[in-house]
C-alpha cells in the first residue's frame, strides 16, 4: 500500500467536527494549522481555525468564500444543549444513569454535587451551587467514571495484543480522541465514553499500535488492521463520533478551555 493512498482524513483523529458553546463567530490562530479551516458547532457557532501568521485580509477572503456553507449548516442548538440532563447514556460501558436533582444537604456528603447509586443506576445533581459548579462537577464525574473503566480495557487489550505501555491518562480534550506518546504514554478522552464499544475499541488498538509505529505510514495502518480488520468502518464512525457526546458536554468543555481551567 502506498503512503498516497491513505485518506488525508485518517492520518489524525480529531475528537468531532463539531461542538462549541459560544454563540456567534470566532477565528481562533493555531500553531498547528496548515491552512484556514472552518467548523460550524452543533450549536450554530462558528470557528475559524487559521495558521498562526496568516494575514488579515487572506482570513476575510476565507471567510468570504466559504460563507454560503456556512450559512447553510448552522442549525438551531440541538435538544440535548438543555441542562441538566434527564439522563448519561455511557455506550462504551452499556451504562445508562438517570439524573435526578435534589436540593441542597446540610452535610459536606449532603452536599456533593453529584452523587452516584451504582445500584440503581442514579446520579443525584444537587442544584443549591448554580448551574456552572455543577456542569464542572458531572464533567469530573464522568473523568472519574472513565479513569475507572477504561484504562482496564486498555489493559486488557494490550494484553491480547502482547503489547505494553508505560501507562495511561484520562484526558479532556477538545481536539483529539486519543494520543500514543513516544514514551509509551497512552492518553484517552473521557468522550469515549458516549462512543459505541466497538469504536472505543479501534481506537484503543490505534493508539497501541503507534507503541510499534509512531507516524501513519502504510505499516501503521496494517498494523492496524492486523488489530481491527473493521477499522475503516470503525474509523468513519469514529469521525462522526461527536454526534454521540452530549451537546451540554461540548458546551462544558469550550467553556473550561476558554477559562484555561482543562486542557
Amino acid at each position: 500500500m502506498m503512503e498516497s493512498m491513505i485518506p488525508a482524513s485518517l492520518q489524525q483523529l480529531p475528537l468531532w467536527d463539531e461542538g462549541t458553546a459560544d454563540a456567534g463567530w470566532q477565528v481562533r490562530r493555531s500553531r498547528r494549522a496548515r491552512r484556514p479551516s472552518v467548523r460550524v458547532y452543533r450549536d450554530g457557532a462558528v470557528e475559524i481555525v487559521v495558521p498562526e501568521r496568516l494575514a488579515a485580509q487572506h482570513i476575510a477572503s476565507f471567510v468570504d468564500r466559504h460563507r454560503g456553507w456556512i450559512e447553510r449548516h448552522r442549525c438551531a442548538p440541538p435538544p440535548d444543549l438543555a441542562f441538566p440532563p434527564p439522563h448519561l447514556e455511557l455506550r462504551a460501558l452499556g451504562e445508562t444513569w438517570q439524573c435526578c436533582v435534589r436540593s441542597s444537604g446540610a452535610t459536606p456528603e449532603e452536599r456533593s454535587l453529584v452523587r452516584a447509586h451504582a445500584e440503581g443506576g442514579i446520579l443525584e445533581l444537587q442544584i443549591g451551587l448554580g448551574m456552572e459548579a455543577l456542569r464542572g462537577a458531572l464533567l469530573d464525574w464522568l473523568a472519574e467514571r472513565a479513569r475507572a473503566t477504561l484504562e482496564p480495557k486498555l489493559n486488557a487489550l494490550a494484553a491480547e495484543l502482547g503489547v505494553t505501555y508505560r501507562r495511561a491518562q484520562i484526558r479532556r480534550q477538545r481536539t483529539r480522541w486519543g494520543s500514543c506518546s513516544v514514551r509509551g504514554t497512552v492518553s484517552l478522552n473521557f468522550c469515549l465514553l458516549f462512543q459505541r464499544p466497538p469504536v472505543l475499541r479501534y481506537l484503543l488498538a490505534h493508539e497501541l499500535a503507534h507503541l510499534t509505529h509512531m507516524n501513519h505510514t502504510p505499516r501503521f495502518w496494517e498494523l492496524v488492521a492486523h488489530y481491527e480488520p473493521q477499522w475503516r468502518e470503525l474509523d468513519r464512525e469514529l469521525l462522526r463520533g461527536w454526534k454521540q457526546v452530549p451537546a451540554w458536554v461540548l458546551v462544558a468543555l469550550r467553556s473550561r478551555a476558554n477559562s484555561g481551567s482543562d486542557s
